[in-house]
């Protein structure tokens, strides 16, 4: 969960933040982080260039961008890097 967090806070440009300010349970989406639409195509990239993990469905991104921690239970399973 560390890795993702910092390559999040990398590819979203939150210099601000620290791995340590992100909650692992914490919503990425509205509360907790507050990220938006386009950084949702960012997270997408990041899945497809640094695990190889290329996501089906906008549906699918829904679920697995709920929080760190289910991002990072998909990418463990899925993860083809």
């Amino acid at each position: 969960m560390e890795e993702l967090k910092r390559e999040i806070i990398s590819v979203l440009n939150l210099e601000e933040m620290t791995p340590a300010d992100i909650d692992d349970d914490a919503p990425l989406f509205g509360q907790g982080l507050g990220l938006d639409s386009i950084d949702a195509l960012e997270l997408i990239v990041l899945m497809e260039k640094k695990y190889g993990i290329r996501l089906a469905s906008a549906s699918e991104g829904k679920d697995i961008f709920k929080s760190i921690r289910t991002m990072a239970e998909y990418v463990s399973k899925n993860r083809k890097k």
